[in-house]
């Protein structure tokens, strides 16, 4: 899986005839910046409107994911972001001047061919995946759905499939490895029952259905008459079937492809977590709307892991240690002294607070017309937070030095710039021995992660 973040090189379009609105529509995959995530443009409508693919703005489920903010609907989009996943594609803006994206061939592999016409391009900037944690569970028992999420250092996914029809039986399909998508996921097309096909038209929905974007599947017998009819729905000169119970003669691309399709529109919903995952996924008999269910809980689960990973903070609040009490601690002077404030201080955690300003020496040379705080300096005053923690277990801690010994897992999220507050807060990951200490550190701005690391020092009294 990609470490850094990736966009696209250049601007790429497909157009064709949306799967239930039956309008025809250009879509335009565009390059975007770090940390843009996907996002749908309706260039179509007044103001053109941003939909962000988010599971919070999932509006409708009718065979189908359909999102809408800012007064512009999108349907459809499961296919379009199964794309962008499986070719680990972290930001594009998908412009569109109709009201879904076209159907193509019922796949993701249109998609995907346009996309990598132009090739993709590496961003200076960490994926933020989320790491399933734990065995997270969703259950419908009322449809026999179940999707379970493993944690995995790696993404995979398994979709299993029971329609209790002699034509499609049990299957499964699984992805173990993202490099596998192009080739075994992508091409596959959706499906549709012979029975759904009639109330789906009564629906108002698959209007641009058609025998050319999706395989429909016959799993009782049909009359001459009903085929006579059927061909006059789809608008097609003559409609058979074949022997394994497929209409017209449609040769599917592996005998598992509905399976495969399910686990494709899988992929596709869960993009709307919003970040790259990483973790085994495992779905029994899913749909979208256990799909965006799961993908609900996921997001809640990150939101309640932020809330309660990120340190408060008010300033009118007495701190633990003011300036003069960490210079007292720590033998660190102008420039190096990084930490301004200790606010709060326990065996095991510390959390210290830097005000960046311009006025900084390093502003001078580092990005001259557009300051960022150099991940190093960040790093330092992370050390130094963990160094008022580690002091803090010994008697006199000014006859102390403390010794950087190694970083390790380090990540930088976002940038700090000036007139940003970073919270830092550092954890022992194990009591210390030997004057050994491991700590795991986060640096917050606005309740945003920004950097992360893991570090070890030593503590070494000075006449030792």
């Amino acid at each position: 899986m990609n470490d850094k973040q990736h966009t696209i090189n250049a601007p790429v379009t497909v157009s064709g005839i949306g799967l239930h609105t039956g309008v025809v529509s250009n879509m335009t995959f565009k390059p975007a910046p770090i940390n843009h995530g996907y996002k749908f443009q309706r260039i179509d409508l007044p103001d053109q409107p941003i939909v962000d693919a988010d599971a919070d703005n999932v509006v409708d489920l009718s065979r189908g994911t359909t999102i809408e903010q800012n007064g512009a609907r999108v349907n459809t989009v499961e296919h379009t972001l199964a794309a962008l996943v499986g070719l680990q594609l972290d930001n594009v803006l998908i412009e569109l001047d109709g009201p879904e994206p076209p159907i193509m061939d019922g796949s993701s592999i249109e998609f995907v061919k346009a996309l990598q016409s132009v090739g993709f391009q590496e961003q200076n900037a960490l994926r933020n995946y989320f790491e399933i944690p734990s065995g997270i569970t969703y259950k419908d028992e009322s449809r026999g759905v179940e999707i379970v999420a493993l944690p995995l250092d790696d993404y995979r996914l398994t979709a299993m499939v029971d329609y209790n029809s002699p034509v499609l039986g049990s299957q499964h399909a699984s992805i173990t490895n993202l490099s596998q998508f192009v080739g075994e996921i992508a091409p596959c097309r959706t499906f549709v029952f012979l029975h759904e096909l009639e109330a789906l038209y009564k629906q108002n929905l698959i209007k641009g259905g058609d025998l050319d974007n999706a395989i429909v599947i016959v799993d009782r017998v049909v009359k001459d008459e009903e085929l006579s009819y059927l061909s006059e729905l789809l608008k097609k000169p003559k409609v058979q079937v074949q022997e394994e119970g497929v209409l017209n003669n449609t040769d599917l691309r592996f005998k598992n492809e509905p399976a495969r399709h399910k686990l494709l529109d899988l992929m596709g919903d869960l993009a709307l977590i919003g970040r790259p995952i990483k973790g085994q996924i495992l779905a029994a008999r899913p749909g979208h709307a256990a799909n965006v269910a799961f993908a609900k809980k996921v997001k809640k689960m990150i939101r309640e892991a932020a809330i309660k990973n990120v340190p408060t903070y008010d300033p009118k609040k007495k701190p633990v240690m003011d300036i003069n009490q960490i210079a007292a601690t720590l033998p660190h002077r102008y420039p190096f002294l990084l930490i301004d404030k200790i606010i709060h201080l326990d065996e095991t955690t510390v959390t210290g607070v830097k005000n960046v300003t311009l006025n900084e020496p390093f502003f001078q040379g580092h990005f001259p017309g557009n300051p960022v705080l150099p991940g190093v300096i960040q790093i330092e005053a992370m050390a130094q937070t963990g160094g008022i923690l580690v002091l803090s277990t010994v008697d006199n801690p000014e006859d102390y030095w403390t010794y950087f010994l190694g970083v390790d897992r380090c990540r930088f999220k976002r940038k700090v710039i000036p007139g940003d507050t970073i919270i830092f807060k550092c954890e022992l990951l194990a009591p210390i021995k030997r004057g050994i200490a491991k700590m795991s550190g986060q640096a917050f701005v606005a309740g945003q992660l920004v950097m992360e690391a893991e570090m070890s020092a030593s503590i070494v009294k000075k006449d030792a």
